[in-house]
């Protein structure tokens, strides 16, 4: 489990579990393609505790897509590079 800040190269914030709407840590299993990879990637060499900035280059975000709406504004435009305030706060190991 996660807490996380998302931030385009500007420095506008566009994600943060914290965010309205959302009252809790970010879950997900490593590996399963839930979450971008270089935030999968990160994660999976990070410490309970251990708080990291992590800048994630396009080909392990949204790439050239970006994420965009139907009526083509994006949130996340084609390219960018993204960065990511991370905070471990909890890791569950499966059982085998």
């Amino acid at each position: 489990a996660i807490d996380y800040t998302g931030y385009l190269a500007n420095g506008q914030i566009f994600d943060a579990n914290h965010a309205a709407g959302k009252s809790s840590a970010l879950q997900f299993t490593l590996g399963t393609g839930s979450v971008i990879p270089g935030l999968d990637d990160m994660v999976s060499r990070m410490e309970v505790g251990q708080k990291v900035q992590a800048i994630i280059p396009p080909e392990l975000a949204y790439g050239e897509k970006g994420v965009c709406l139907d009526d083509g504004e994006c949130l996340i435009k084609p390219g960018a590079t993204l960065v990511y305030d991370i905070l471990l706060k909890k890791s569950s190991i499966p059982p085998p």
